[in-house]
């Protein structure tokens, strides 16, 4: 039965997780080494893979069963090869995130608290197409010594395969590394069934479209993390530099158009003085210019872009306030006023000046890759890398204390900072 074989999964990940929790770092660094060179060897059985999985995608897409974002997502080339591999060797290099001291206190002479990062535990990753999550999440879950069981979509099953296979058999090799911390499902039985395993599972990623985050949210009392919508917006001040604003709204809205960080809405200060020309050359660049959507809360996902002319700063943060799915959202000025004020009001996971809204992303910010961005306002938020894949715990440490001393004014507590 599909149940008992993923519970078996699930059973086993949750008894790998006990071991990868005190993972000596040198063996993780090794097992990632192992994986990119792996998977750099293996790039033309890889390649071969999204190749059958693209020919029969591109069925799907001629007859309506397939978005074109999704299909645009699905293919790997040599770029999204080259920062998969080099994604992976950057999460070598960095900092263990595990075991890292927060805080150290004195609650009394021989007293003392400490605060330590520790890993979250089982994670269950649901994504659709982007094969290139299965390496960029398996690294960040081994570096944070979590353990993973993904599930990426019918559409990539060959490539996610192919990917896995080389990742397995890599670190099958690694002395002192655990069973079972990286493993794939299939199904939508499996999906089912994942939702429901809340006993086993510590936290469920979803990376997808709006259905499947609103699914799984509804379906599942596991924590989740992730983002439903990239409603992301650009706001035009009237003291932009002209130059800036049509280079980062081109690349926001054309760079990647399926992508979770690309703008939706572009806002215009009705002062902008070449607010008309600044349009043409959209139009120009390939992009669609839409003034009166049916809604403010569409995700294109392709070259098209609402538009709006607003009278103020004020205005446009009450606008993406509004309308915003509070991933990211960027403001084009020369006054740092307007900036200051922008940064600071709108309630988004990433709020920009001056740039482009697609440098959000884990890779770009260095983290070396990402498992997903979170608009949540718990725990993670924004691309989440390395720490966003810990959580912590409390240390106490005394010599025979007892809370009756201190209720019976025997002793104080001195609540004294060390660290």
């Amino acid at each position: 039965m599909v149940e008992n074989n993923f519970l078996n999964i699930a059973i086993k990940a949750k008894e790998a997780s006990k071991k990868t929790a005190v993972l000596d770092s040198e063996i993780k660094n090794q097992a990632l080494i192992a994986m990119a060179k792996a998977l750099e060897l293996n790039k033309a059985s890889i390649f071969e893979a999204n190749q059958k999985d693209l020919e029969e995608a591109s069925v799907l897409l001629q007859n309506g069963e397939l978005s074109k974002s999704l299909f645009n997502r699905l293919k790997l080339d040599d770029n999204k090869m080259r920062d998969m591999i080099q994604g992976i060797v950057d999460i070598s290099k960095l900092d263990d995130p595990i075991g890292k001291t927060l805080l150290v206190r004195e609650l009394d002479e021989g007293l003392i608290l400490k605060k330590i990062t520790c890993p979250i535990g089982v994670l269950g990753i649901i994504f659709e197409a982007r094969p290139d999550v299965i390496s960029q999440i398996s690294a960040l879950a081994l570096k944070s010594s979590n353990v993973v069981i993904l599930k990426g979509g019918k559409e990539a099953i060959n490539t996610n395969k192919a990917i896995m296979n080389i990742i397995q058999e890599a670190i099958s090799k690694i002395d002192g590394l655990p069973a079972n911390i990286i493993t794939q499902v299939f199904t939508r039985d499996d999906v089912a069934e994942m939702l429901k395993c809340d006993k086993h599972i510590d936290l469920i990623i979803p990376r997808g479209g709006n259905s499947l985050v609103k699914y799984i949210k509804e379906n599942t009392k596991i924590p989740v993390l992730g983002h439903a919508d990239g409603i992301c917006h650009l706001f035009i001040d009237k003291s932009a530099d002209f130059d800036k604003a049509l280079n980062i709204a081109i690349d926001s809205k054309t760079q990647y158009p399926s992508a979770c960080n690309s703008i939706e809405t572009l806002l215009i200060h009705k002062d902008f003085p070449k607010y008309s020309k600044l349009l043409d050359n959209l139009r120009n660049a390939g992009i669609e210019l839409v003034s009166n959507p049916e809604s403010w809360h569409i995700e294109y996902s392709d070259k098209i872009l609402s538009y709006k002319l607003v009278d103020s700063v004020e205005d446009a943060v009450m606008h993406i306030n509004t309308y915003s799915s509070g991933h990211t959202d960027g403001i084009i000025t020369e006054d740092k006023i307007s900036a200051d004020y922008f940064l600071s009001a709108v309630d988004s996971a990433g709020v920009y000046h001056n740039v482009s809204t697609r440098f959000a992303d884990g890779f770009r910010y260095g983290f070396g890759a990402e498992v997903g961005i979170s608009t949540n306002k718990t725990h993670a938020r924004g691309p989440v890398g390395l720490e966003g894949l810990t959580i912590y715990k409390y240390t106490l440490e005394g010599n025979g204390q007892i809370v009756k001393d201190y209720v019976d004014g025997k002793k104080k507590f001195t609540h004294k900072d060390i660290v």
